[in-house]
């Protein structure tokens, strides 16, 4: 599998960074994941454009060689000699702030940030927006910069990983009582007739498909109202589903052992998983997305 690393295309067995590269040893840097269906990026733009956001906040500046187009055609490059031109694939985008003697600071002496670009082969899970999927709750304890996309990832491999101890697919965090988003997923929750998704702020991630699929509700007359649903408002929804890049539309049944509804999808769920689908296929109207 070829993989792109700082200027050079290269076996993914043979790519290599510094161990003073100051993501190995801080965290420091950004990442994207971009889905890939038929050899097109979906939401190329937006991604790239959070990323550029992500750097500027952290102060990170992308070399001038590496535009958005640049990486783009990276990506297209890999996508075709790793023959993954067919079907479903992502795309895996990071940069850090390089390699440098290690200082809690930046670097004193100007060092070219690490870029680091691969792909890989996907496969979805359509069943799972008609069967649903269980989730439980978590203490929401991470940092207050939760818009930023950084490798610091910890918390969100723990609260994944007591999620998958418990048999579920998804951590939903909980912060004074408000449920914010999922450790790798932005959550949405009716009841009592409204839709709600926590509003765009420091404490969550912008999600890509969070941004799709409230276009795809407008256009389906679908009201969602950017306010928080509460921890005790998950016990008695009517629907709880999540959103995500390789996560798509997915239908939450059951919540930290208890039945979401009526255990099954609901049909807010089900319309707007189905509207995603349509919206990814390559057919030429969606040839600009």
């Amino acid at each position: 599998m070829l993989v792109y690393l700082n200027g050079r295309f290269q076996p993914r067995e043979k790519a290599f960074v510094s161990v003073d590269d100051r993501g190995f040893v801080f965290g420091d840097g950004v990442y994207e994941v971009i889905r890939v269906v038929d050899g097109r990026l979906f939401t190329s733009s937006e991604h790239l454009a959070r990323m550029e956001e992500g750097l500027h906040t952290i102060g990170i500046d992308r070399p001038a060689d590496m535009t958005p187009a640049r990486i783009v055609e990276i990506a297209e490059r890999l996508l075709g000699e790793n023959d993954l031109l067919d079907g479903h694939a992502t795309v895996y985008l990071q940069i850090t702030r390089g390699a440098a003697v290690r200082t809690h600071f930046f670097p004193t002496t100007p060092v070219r940030p690490t870029i680091f670009i691969s792909t890989a082969r996907f496969s979805p899970a359509p069943d799972l927006l008609e069967t649903g999927a269980s989730a439980v709750t978590c203490p929401d304890v991470r940092w207050s910069r939760c818009n930023l996309k950084t490798l610091n990832l910890l918390a969100n491999v723990l609260a994944k990983q007591s999620a998958v101890d418990k048999g579920a697919v998804e951590a939903i965090f909980v912060r004074d009582g408000v449920v914010t988003e999922g450790s790798s997923t932005n959550v949405f929750v009716a009841v009592d007739g409204q839709l709600h998704t926590f509003p765009i702020c420091n404490y969550i991630l912008a999600g890509i498909t969070r941004g799709v699929v409230l276009e795809l509700a407008g256009e389906l007359g679908i009201q969602v109202h950017e306010t928080p649903a509460r921890a005790e408002d998950l016990v008695r929804a009517d629907e709880i589903f999540l959103t995500g890049t390789t996560t798509d539309v997915l239908p939450i049944v059951e919540i930290d052992g208890r039945p979401v509804g009526s255990g099954t999808p609901g049909p807010l769920a089900l319309a707007l998983g189905r509207a995603l689908a349509e919206r990814m296929s390559p057919s030429p109207a969606n040839a600009g997305l």
